[in-house]
């Protein structure tokens, strides 16, 4: 269980900004209007300030046992973040079937790092083909996460570009339904992602 004693904005409305944040394109500004419409005053530096204290306990709860397996088949490639006005190397890895395995926010090339990081994240060993054609399914993949990064407008460190990955590539899979229903029902992506913080 998420604690979220000590704040004065109540959970539903952290967890709502929060995830809108992650899931759509927009900054830490729209969003503070978006609130204000709503009747509710909320700073942009503390949606900024829960996106990071919360999104690395939701993604924690998400593969602590609500993420289904993935496919034996595996793509994996590498695009490129912007952080501090520098390029930074983004490795994601998806199955046969689009499902997301991991990714690697790396400040340097490092494809060996990725290489391990994968075969950690699935516990199998694996053999390594190149073939262009078969990244296109990644490649695609990619354009959903950049989508939202876009209006962010680059971040200012490594460790806030980190946690902001984890939580657009939670949300990435969540609405992709990798995320295992305890229910008989299926629960619709916001309430899926509510459920993580229950």
């Amino acid at each position: 269980m998420i604690d979220f004693k000590g704040h004065r904005i109540e959970k539903a409305i952290i967890l709502t900004c929060v995830r809108w944040y992650l899931a759509y394109p927009l900054s830490y500004r729209n969003l503070k209007e978006m609130m204000r419409e709503r009747g509710i005053e909320v700073d942009h530096s503390n949606i900024y300030r829960w996106v990071r204290k919360f999104t690395p306990k939701l993604e924690a709860v998400f593969r602590k046992g609500n993420k289904r397996p993935v496919g034996k088949s595996w793509r994996a490639d590498e695009t490129y973040i912007k952080i501090k006005g520098q390029w930074r190397y983004l490795y994601r890895a998806v199955d046969r079937d689009g499902q997301t395995i991991d990714f690697l926010l790396t400040a340097h090339r490092d494809k060996q790092a990725a290489l391990d990081a994968l075969q950690e994240e699935t516990g199998h060993a694996f053999e390594i083909r190149q073939s262009k054609y078969l990244n296109n399914l990644v490649e695609q993949d990619h354009r959903a996460i950049k989508r939202i990064i876009r209006p962010m407008l680059g971040f200012k460190t490594f460790n806030s570009a980190y946690c902001t990955l984890c939580g657009i590539e939670l949300m990435h899979m969540i609405k992709k339904r990798q995320m295992t229903s305890t229910e008989g029902h299926i629960l619709s992506v916001a309430k899926q992602f509510y459920s993580l913080a229950a």
